[in-house]
């Protein structure tokens, strides 16, 4: 999808945008290519404007002690990252970095301004996508927090599965992540991530070949992620 198509599109939302509006819109972004790996913004950049994802998939994680990355926030298209630092006239308080080649749009901090000024619907949608984003990130605190390793690798081996979906085989989740990043998305260890993840095969509730998990048993693993 091309930033123009999701400016587009009857599912963003820009659908409230009148023609006119969605034209300024269209003359003042600017679309990026990153490869895989790449940085989008790291913790204490300022922000370049309001950026949405056109096509990709982009993990957004925080550094801790020793160097260790918590994922706070994976995005797809065509959802919005790097917004609250933005809103908030502040710098960056996390790092976004791509997980497969993706494309980035930017519209400017005047533009969006602007437009919000201008279109009171185009504010509701927006503060709606913010507010819907900011519940799932207040569950998950309390997931990271209190469920035991089993609880939370399920919970996010869900939530893979909840914002990717499957591949054609209706089992397959349709993102590859390195046991790494599904340690730092888990809250736990890589060696914790691997070892659990070996234990749920066992038990027949998933199946893992190399980077790509097959959920086997979803109501079984739903029971795991709400025994905690």
């Amino acid at each position: 999808m091309t930033c123009e198509e999701c400016i587009d599109n009857k599912m963003s939302v820009f659908s409230v945008l009148s023609p006119e509006e969605k034209e300024l819109l269209k003359k003042n972004y600017s679309s990026h290519h990153y490869k895989k790996g790449e940085i989008i913004f790291k913790e204490g950049d300022k922000p370049a404007g309001l950026l949405w994802i056109a096509e990709g998939k982009v993990k957004v994680f925080k550094e801790g002690v020793g160097g260790r990355e918590q994922i706070v926030r994976m995005a797809k298209p065509v959802g919005f990252i790097g917004y609250r630092a933005l809103f908030a006239e502040e710098q960056h308080s996390a790092t976004a970095v791509t997980i497969e080649d993706s494309d980035i749009c930017t519209i400017d901090r005047d533009t969006i301004f602007k437009l919000l000024r201008s279109n009171t619907e185009l504010c509701l949608s927006i503060i709606k996508a913010f507010a819907t984003e900011l519940g799932f990130s207040n569950n998950r605190t309390v997931t990271l927090t209190q469920k035991h390793i089993r609880g939370r690798l399920a919970e996010s081996l869900i939530f893979l599965k909840d914002t990717y979906g499957f591949e054609d085989d209706n089992s397959t989740i349709k993102i590859y992540l390195s046991r790494e990043d599904i340690a730092n998305l888990s809250n736990m260890t890589t060696s914790n991530a691997i070892r659990t993840l070996s234990t749920f095969a066992s038990e027949a509730v998933i199946g893992i070949d190399g980077r790509k998990i097959k959920i086997q048993d979803l109501q079984k693993l739903e029971r795991i992620s709400d025994l905690g």
